[in-house]
């Protein structure tokens, strides 16, 4: 395969059916990039070669592949193994999400499962999930949307994945969040701070959030709260350029308390602060902070 000398990035979107692979490959398509869908694996390396004679009109392209085609996985693996290796970057993103959460997608919409014949819903998911565990176990990224709206999931794809397209740097998202909703599906690292004190059980506090005043000072009022922020900081302080060296573009870092209102948001506020003082890309997520 040519290297094509006009192209800087390459986004391949893949993944299960019904997760969101389109409305991700909208967000690109929005965003500029000179988007295909559906593009069989072999005619890959012809497209990229043609963008070349495009004087420089395509400089992104991104491409979804339906990894259900009658495409070996060996195949697949030799093909992203070439991309890597192109002086342009490449990043495989596998779009996937819960198994009843496709479900549900699917009878709301009354589609047919593109593998569903005589068995259930159900079974054709699992049989799409056996098939391409493979293929998700070769991407660089996997973004579940089982907690998504498609306007969450829009948000999440221009603010982790466009934006950082723009840059070398490493791409952290800092996600707080209850541990009675359970825990964020795309988290590299979690961290727990239900040990600090809990403003849920100050009745002045109780129907704030981590983001008022009076909740920051009230945790910032106990020494382990500010020894916890040092100690995180630290750690991805020590983690980041290690992650970046290896080849990590996005990293999610999870904050959790009990119901995700109070310590985990004002901790996660504190996290982005000290992280973006460097110039450093932080993304900053409550995901819990209108559920009770």
């Amino acid at each position: 395969m040519k290297s094509a000398q006009q192209l800087k990035s390459l986004v391949i979107i893949t993944g299960m059916s019904g997760s969101g692979k389109r409305s991700m490959f909208k967000v690109f398509e929005d965003a500029g990039y000179f988007c295909v869908d559906n593009l069989p694996t072999p005619l890959i390396p012809r497209l990229i070669e043609m963008t070349a004679v495009s004087g420089g009109g395509i400089t992104k392209l991104a491409i979804v592949i339906d990894a259900r085609l009658r495409e070996s996985v060996s195949g697949f693996a030799s093909l992203f193994r070439r991309l890597k290796k192109q002086s342009f970057k490449t990043t495989i993103i596998f779009v996937d999400a819960a198994d009843d959460v496709l479900a549900r997608r699917y009878s709301e919409t009354r589609r047919v499962h593109p593998l569903a014949r005589d068995g259930s819903l159900l079974e054709a998911i699992q049989a799409e999930r056996r098939k391409l565990s493979e293929i998700r176990a070769l991407a660089d990224l996997v973004v579940d949307t089982s907690e998504y709206s498609v306007h969450d999931l829009r948000r999440f794809v221009y603010e982790n994945l466009v934006q950082a397209e723009a840059g070398d740097k490493m791409n952290v998202a800092i996600v707080s969040f209850g541990f009675k909703h359970g825990l964020p599906y795309n988290s590299d690292l979690v961290f727990d701070v239900r040990f600090l004190p809990n403003p849920h059980f100050v009745p002045q506090l109780k129907h704030l959030t981590g983001n008022d005043p009076e909740v920051v000072k009230y945790m910032t009022a106990c020494s382990e709260t500010q020894e916890v922020l040092d100690k995180i900081t630290d750690m991805l302080e020590y983690l980041l350029p290690r992650y970046l060296r290896e080849g990590k573009s996005y990293l999610t870092v999870a904050i959790g308390c009990t119901g995700g209102q109070h310590r985990s948001v004002m901790i996660a506020n504190e996290l982005k602060k000290r992280l973006a003082k460097d110039g450093r890309k932080v993304n900053l997520i409550h995901r819990d902070l209108n559920l009770k």
